[in-house]
């Protein structure tokens, strides 16, 4: 552990690390924000190919159930 003899270094040494450690949270909360919306962009197109495969199938079941 480090020791300061100068309460003044000390003080300047943990103002600087506080200001260091908000600007690291302010990219910390907009790297999770911009997670969540991938998150959510994905389960949305998840959906809409499941969805697409399924008219799909039924497009196919009806040209079966024509051709019989």
């Amino acid at each position: 552990m480090l020791e300061y003899s100068c309460e003044e270094e000390a003080t300047t040494l943990l103002v600087k690390n506080l200001e260091n450690v908000r600007g690291s949270l302010e990219v910390l909360f907009a790297d999770l924000q911009f997670l969540r919306d991938q998150g959510t962009i994905t389960q949305v197109t998840i959906a809409r190919v499941y969805n697409w495969d399924v008219h799909q199938q039924r497009i196919q079941q009806a040209t079966a159930s024509k051709d019989s």
